[in-house]
């Protein structure tokens, strides 16, 4: 079958065509929506911007008479349109002169803001606080102010020291190529209306128009490509910022209360629905939280829906744009910036009261590491003593903990060594060297520093020595501490305690520590009882225990011999 020729186009048709073709070609030779800086309307190219509304004036939409409807962006213009009376405007070299000067509505064409040039984009709202400016001596040019129907143009501003008529919206928004004599300056009265009614249906008079709507409706070129998104983008940083708040108030309950924050496993946020796993308590604490919590709830929702679908896709390449705020990364974040604020506040109490001195000690951890503490003295109208660092020792010097003192931590605080006035530590050779001891290095960078040793090792010291110089003192405590340790290594030995004990606080025998200083005063009192207060003592309780324990028939026989050992002892 042969083809059908082609139907032959119209003349309608043709034109179309050609229009078309006309309009690709001036597209290609366009600058590119992306190429613009979405900045304020000031510079936009109004001179070539067309309207299909002819008809409308910008003396009809600036003023309608009253009983005629008006839309959004007319209501708009009008009310920026009115004479600014306000006393809040501020110029850029003396903001006060001038709001007296516009809410008087003198000229200010003399002052070092000229308000008859050509505004920049960032004073355009102080520009029609100004505009328009409509006070004139001259018969001619007071009537030009007006429509032959009455309606004000408030488009127009005279100057009356130059004695010359400007077009505020032009100056404002025309291109910055275009000039014509409202934007100079008109000048020359003569046959004055019939050159402002010409102006005023001229087409780059009405797009300047139409982009003093745009700009004061909010309808920027920004806002009208990107406003929903803007829009979602501000609703969704109020959202987080709601979920952030709650997160830090429960990081700092944590913390106040000396929990840990994290759990050992399933810290995944795919399996925070599921009741039957330790999360640990921060997040057990939010998922609390979000049951009561709208915006909690919510948010958590969401993160566990995402994450649900990126651990069944079977991805290993990160959250890639799950933010969750419930992170490990992120709680450090927030727990390291809460003690940078709570430093900074200390180091600024410290400062103002002009000198502290220095506490430090080490101890090992469960980790059999050993930890340095720092603790900063310093009395405002109370004393204070703040524990402003622990930090794990790699070497246990003189020299070290001095480098350690003023390197890591007063001079991350800001602080002076010459404000330091004194130290406190224990007897150690690495404390209290006379040449590279911890004091003497520190004294050397403050010439006024005192080295105290502390009093609770010196006490801990003496007692320590005190109760061993003498052989019934040594007995006697070490007796206290073998009883209290061999009645607490044994559940059975603890029962029988807690049957034979007739104590109303259910009290518990104390080993003795070596270090504390007041152990050993507790573990006496608890058994002899205070002087002339022997109902309190634990001493009969304590050889009941023993009797029940040596004649246990389910006890061994090691704990028999030692029972009856320490009754022997005891009496």
């Amino acid at each position: 079958m042969d083809k059908q020729a082609p139907k032959r186009k119209g003349g309608a048709q043709k034109l179309r065509d050609k229009k078309m073709k006309a309009l690709e070609e001036g597209s290609a030779k366009s600058k590119k929506i992306t190429d613009f800086s979405f900045g304020p309307a000031a510079g936009s190219s109004c001179s070539t911007t067309t309207t299909g509304e002819a008809d409308v004036t910008l003396a009809d939409t600036a003023a309608i008479p009253s009983g005629s409807e008006s839309s959004n962006e007319t209501d708009t213009a009008q009310r920026h349109l009115e004479p600014s009376t306000s006393s809040d405007m501020m110029a850029e070299d003396d903001p006060a002169a001038d709001t007296d000067r516009v809410s008087q509505g003198q000229d200010v064409s003399a002052t070092p803001v000229d308000y008859f040039t050509r505004p920049m984009s960032g004073t355009l709202d102080l520009f029609f606080r100004f505009h328009p400016q409509q006070k004139a001596d001259k018969a001619v040019v007071q009537r030009a102010f007006f429509c032959k129907d009455g309606t004000n143009r408030k488009w127009l501003s005279y100057s009356e020291a130059r004695e010359v008529l400007f077009c505020s919206l032009c100056m404002a928004f025309a291109n910055p190529r275009d000039s014509n004599s409202f934007i100079t300056g008109m000048t020359n009265f003569t046959h004055i209306h019939q050159r402002v009614e010409e102006h005023e249906q001229s087409h780059a008079h009405r797009g300047c128009a139409e982009a003093y709507f745009l700009r004061f409706s909010k309808n920027t070129i920004q806002d009208l490509l990107m406003g929903p998104q803007m829009s979602r983008h501000r609703e969704e940083v109020r959202r987080k910022r709601q979920v952030l708040e709650r997160i830090i108030d429960v990081l700092k309950l944590i913390g106040q209360r000396g929990l840990s924050y994290r759990g050992t496993q399933a810290e995944a946020l795919y399996t925070l629905d599921d009741d039957t796993i330790d999360h640990g308590n921060f997040l057990e604490m939010i998922v609390l939280l979000g049951k009561y919590d709208v915006c909690l709830k919510e948010h958590l929702i969401l993160c566990i829906e995402k994450s649900k679908q990126i651990h069944q896709s079977g991805l290993r390449q990160g959250r890639g744009s799950l933010v969750t705020l419930l992170s490990k990364t992120t709680i450090n974040y927030i727990i390291t910036t809460i003690q940078r604020l709570m430093k900074a506040t200390i180091a600024t109490e410290v400062r103002e009261s002009g000198m502290y001195s220095i506490q430090i000690d080490t101890t090992q951890d469960i980790t059999a590491q050993d930890q340095c503490s720092v603790v900063i003295r310093y009395v405002t109208d109370i004393v204070h003593e703040r524990l402003v660092a622990v930090i794990k020792c790699e070497a246990s010097t003189g020299q070290y903990f001095a480098q350690l003192v003023v390197n890591e931590v007063l001079e991350t605080m800001k602080l002076d060594v010459r404000q330091c006035i004194g130290n406190s530590t224990d007897g150690a050779s690495n404390m209290q060297g006379q040449y590279k001891g911890f004091s003497a290095l520190l004294a050397k960078m403050s010439p006024t520093h005192v080295h105290v040793w502390c009093y609770a090792h010196v006490l801990n010291l003496v007692l320590a020595d005190t109760t061993q110089c003498v052989l019934a003192s040594g007995s006697l405590f070490s007796l206290l501490n073998n009883i209290a340790v061999f009645i607490r290594e044994s559940y059975q030995r603890m029962n029988i305690w807690e049957k034979e004990s007739k104590d109303p606080r259910h009290r518990r025998l104390a080993p003795i520590g070596e270090t504390r200083w007041w152990s050993k005063d507790v573990a006496v009192t608890k058994v002899f009882g205070s002087f002339g207060k022997p109902d309190n003592a634990l001493y009969v309780d304590v050889l009941h225990t023993l009797s029940a324990i040596q004649h246990g028939q389910t006890i061994n026989a090691t704990a028999w011999v030692n029972a009856r050992g320490y009754i022997t002892q005891s009496s």
